[in-house]
């Protein structure tokens, strides 16, 4: 796992580290400088000519203590001071004098010539204000250049906390992001003007984070610990009976696909509990299921079932009908074992958010943006731009796992941190991608899984198996199913590794 702090994170992280470690603010600063430099050389950046654009604060510091560097490199770099004299930091003060001293030129009237390569130093993890007046002109100017584009720490613009631009943005080539990955770098549109981004280690103590609930995210090599385990001396019922609530008249896909992605995942055994139209085709989809079905409403039925199931999945493909609402609500009143609810499931639980008062089950809830804004009664747009706020408060409150889908999933359970998920890509924008999910997440519980650790595996797994059939199909033909096999593939790679 890595973390993905904020701007206020990391400057509690930089004076933990100089006050409490005792490394100097100014040695971290000649570290920074290094390693722009070091990532500038290595990406081949054109340093004919650089021009490096400076603010007042530590982030200006870091620019000067940049182009120092680059002249010592026998470079002719030079400096365009933007920021306030007055406002100078300490640090930035110190750099700045250091870099005149070794004969870096400094300017602060825009310079009318070409540059090579742009480095922006001009706003750092800490902006929380929209960029407005000369400082605007200044950064739509320096997109306008040509040449590479270098952004120190973070893009100046850009929040560091939820990726938005705060008036304008630098739009860079290279991203030198110190310590950490920020935030606001992995969400959109963060993740755009970001470019590349380089993490870079400048010393930082990294316990500094392991005690506090930062966001963060998993990684390839996390995949062993996500997979469950499967003993030598076992059979299907070691692995879990699932059962999926899925599929109305018309939706065999839906049901189909989140039962294969249950058994792929590793479930021992899945039954499906269908409208009766379904049965044939799914037979024939997925012999290894059980299939029951119903054509009306059937309460002895489902406590059965609810009774031989180990975990259930509820509301892919079910439809919003009378019937369907019937059966979720009996199904949610009824049930004491580990729960997903997906699709027409949440915008069913929407109208019945009384069931959600007594934490009788495990619950996992996995909406989409639209269908969360049902639950918490507020825009999209709101809901886009509080995202963490309101997800962490609708769990807290509620006592379920939440798992909000978007470009950049996030997951959230009380009393644990936030998780965000930066796998997968945009050929998994395609009908059915959350119906596998919904049979991944599932098919994790159904392995005894604690819902927690189900809904960040399922949702990272579902992700790099979507990057393994973006490897196969490319980025415009990749279908559900094929998610499916880039699951497995995912699976038996880190069975050999």
């Amino acid at each position: 796992m890595r973390y993905l702090p904020t701007g206020k994170w990391m400057q509690m992280a930089d004076q933990h580290t100089i006050n409490v470690i005792g490394i100097p603010s100014m040695v971290l600063m000649e570290r920074a400088a290094l390693k722009v430099v070091e990532s500038m050389e290595k990406e081949n950046c054109d340093l004919k000519k650089v021009l490096v654009v400076c603010g007042s604060g530590n982030n200006g510091g870091d620019g000067f203590a940049v182009a120092r560097l680059l002249k010592v490199k026998g470079y002719k770099p030079v400096v365009f001071f933007v920021g306030k004299e007055e406002s100078m930091t300490n640090d930035c003060n110190a750099q700045r004098k250091i870099a005149e001293n070794c004969g870096v030129s400094v300017v602060t009237v825009k310079p009318e010539e070409e540059y090579t390569t742009i480095v922006d130093a001009v706003f750092g993890v800490g902006l929380n204000r929209e960029i407005q007046g000369k400082y605007l002109e200044i950064i739509e100017w320096m997109n306008l250049k040509s040449g590479c584009k270098v952004a120190v720490d973070i893009p100046s613009g850009i929040c560091s906390a939820t990726g938005k631009k705060l008036g304008s943005a630098f739009r860079a080539d290279i991203t030198v992001a110190f310590a950490y990955e920020k935030l606001g770098e992995t969400m959109h549109p963060g993740n755009v003007v970001s470019g590349k981004v380089i993490v870079a280690d400048i010393g930082i103590d990294r316990g500094f984070f392991e005690d506090k609930d930062v966001i963060y995210t998993l990684e390839q090599k996390d995949l062993k610990e996500i997979l469950p385990t499967r003993k030598a001396d076992s059979h299907k019922g070691s692995y879990g009976k699932v059962l999926m609530i899925t599929g109305s008249k018309g939706m065999s896909g839906a049901a189909y696909l989140s039962a294969k992605s249950a058994y792929v995942t590793g479930a021992g055994l899945v039954q499906i509990y269908t409208s009766e139209e379904n049965r044939e085709i799914l037979q024939q989809l997925l012999p290894e299921a059980i299939i029951s079905t119903y054509q009306e409403y059937d309460k002895k039925q489902i406590e059965n079932l609810l009774t031989w199931a180990d975990v259930v999945c509820i509301g892919c493909g079910l439809g919003q009908s009378e019937l369907s609402d019937r059966i979720l609500t009996t199904v949610l009143s009824k049930i004491h074992k580990p729960c997903v609810v997906d699709a027409d499931g949440i915008n069913l639980l929407s109208r019945h958010k009384e069931l959600l008062t007594k934490e009788k089950m495990p619950l996992i809830l996995t909406p989409h943006m639209k269908e969360m804004t049902g639950l918490l009664g507020c825009s999209i747009e709101e809901l886009k731009n509080t995202r963490f706020e309101k997800i962490t408060d609708y769990t807290k409150e509620h006592g379920v796992t939440c798992v909000l889908k978007d470009a950049r999933t996030v997951v959230s359970r009380r009393g644990k941190p936030v998780f965000l998920n930066t796998a997968g890509n945009n050929a998994m924008a395609k009908a059915g991608s959350g119906d596998v999910l919904a049979g991944v997440i599932t098919g994790f519980l159904a392995q005894k899984k604690e819902t927690y650790e189900a809904a960040t595996g399922g949702v990272y797994l579902h992700a790099c198996g979507g990057d393994e059939a973006k490897k196969r199909k490319g980025s415009y033909s990749v279908l559900a199913e094929d998610l499916i096999d880039g699951i497995a593939v995912c699976i038996k790679k880190t069975e050999e590794s």
